[in-house]
């Protein structure tokens, strides 16, 4: 059985929208890249274990969309983006040249609970804050990894929005950064 971690850079008040860049995600006049003056070697450290792990990709389609023209262009940063395969929760989408890529579509819940069931790497899940809620709702995610940054932003997409559900976690690995940010791992209670 597969595992669903959800990988995010959070701001103290919760939000998740655009972390690395002003125009990642400009719904509701967002204006993003609110991470980069955070970045430290012991931050680089993490990410960078986090993403040389074997895993698949669990995205909602405005994320995959995001990465789509960069990633490709960009694997001497992330080489495991390009081979894991990436599985997109759309209802608009059913293709892409960007390879290996299954698009999800009709009941997501369904679909990502029937994914969790096979044999296969952990799904990794960043970004895709509306695809995150479903899993939430749906009580699908094992795992939270968080890079919580010492900032507030106000407005924006929020990680735990209206229609959480309880769940239980314990923290099995935490880490303060010399600039302050702090990472966790959650694994379910």
């Amino acid at each position: 059985m597969r595992k669903i971690i959800v990988l995010e850079h959070i701001s103290l008040d919760g939000i998740i929208q655009a972390p690395g860049g002003a125009e990642e995600d400009t719904s509701g006049g967002f204006v993003g890249g609110w991470i980069s003056s955070y970045s430290d070697e012991i931050l680089g450290t993490l990410l960078r274990r986090q993403m040389n792990l074997p895993f698949d990709l669990l995205l909602g389609r405005t994320t995959f969309e995001i990465w789509e023209p960069y990633w490709p262009q960009h694997a001497d940063i992330w080489s495991n983006v390009n081979i894991a395969t990436k599985y997109v929760a759309s209802n608009t989408r059913t293709s892409s040249n960007w390879q290996p890529s299954v698009f999800l579509g009709g009941d997501i819940a369904e679909e990502v609970a029937n994914l969790k069931q096979q044999q296969g790497l952990d799904l990794h899940v960043w970004g895709s804050g509306n695809l995150l809620q479903t899993l939430m709702k749906h009580d699908l995610v094992d795992t939270f990894w968080l890079m919580v940054y010492p900032i507030t932003l106000g407005a924006g997409k929020r990680l735990f929005a209206d229609g959480t559900i309880p769940m239980r976690f314990k923290v099995t690995e935490s880490k303060v950064t010399p600039r302050g940010v702090i990472v966790m791992n959650y694994e379910r209670g």
